[in-house]
């Protein structure tokens, strides 16, 4: 912008430059005196922002047409379908994968889209802080039953995590 309003207010001001130096320091020394501070501070900004203290939870997801199955390995390895339990004010590590095609996993109101691609875990770190019921879906066209696949996120107050996870895993629809 500095350069742009010398510019105007100086119309004659560049003329003494050569192309070749315009290019080295507008197009190369320029962008990278602004570009290397701006993604330092994201990278540092980004760090803060992940959920932080204590080794968190982790939990599998997995999609398969038109289903989400998830497995507590830390809680005996229960699993539920359709239904994400999770504990308040603790970071949790989601493994989240696909059998089939590619499913978007996304909780508008916790977290970011990740997808889930099939042979392949990504990892998405979440930290719930209200206990509450959120409403989550597939975000990402995986067949003609895509518009079904969603599924229900019940954050519990830490210290009724285990037994309303020991719960769920007691009621239809879920295995162990």
């Amino acid at each position: 912008m500095v350069l742009f309003a010398l510019v105007i207010r100086r119309p004659g001001w560049g003329s003494s430059v050569s192309p070749e130096r315009w290019i080295v320091l507008g197009g190369l020394v320029l962008p990278a005196l602004i570009l290397v501070p701006l993604v330092t501070y994201g990278m540092i900004v980004g760090e803060r922002l992940l959920p932080s203290g204590g080794v968190p939870l982790r939990i599998e997801a997995e999609g398969r047409q038109w289903v989400w199955t998830f497995r507590y390995p830390d809680n005996g390895g229960v699993k539920t379908v359709s239904t994400l339990h999770l504990p308040a004010g603790v970071p949790v590590d989601i493994a989240v994968s696909s059998v089939d095609v590619i499913h978007g996993f996304w909780i508008p109101r916790l977290a970011g889209k990740i997808d889930a691609v099939p042979g392949h875990v990504n990892h998405l770190r979440i930290q719930a802080n209200e206990p509450g019921r959120y409403e989550a879906l597939c975000s990402e066209f995986c067949g003609l039953g895509h518009t079904a696949m969603r599924f229900v996120v019940v954050v519990h107050p830490a210290k009724d995590f285990s037994a309303a996870l020991a719960q769920a895993a007691a009621s239809p629809g879920a295995t162990q």
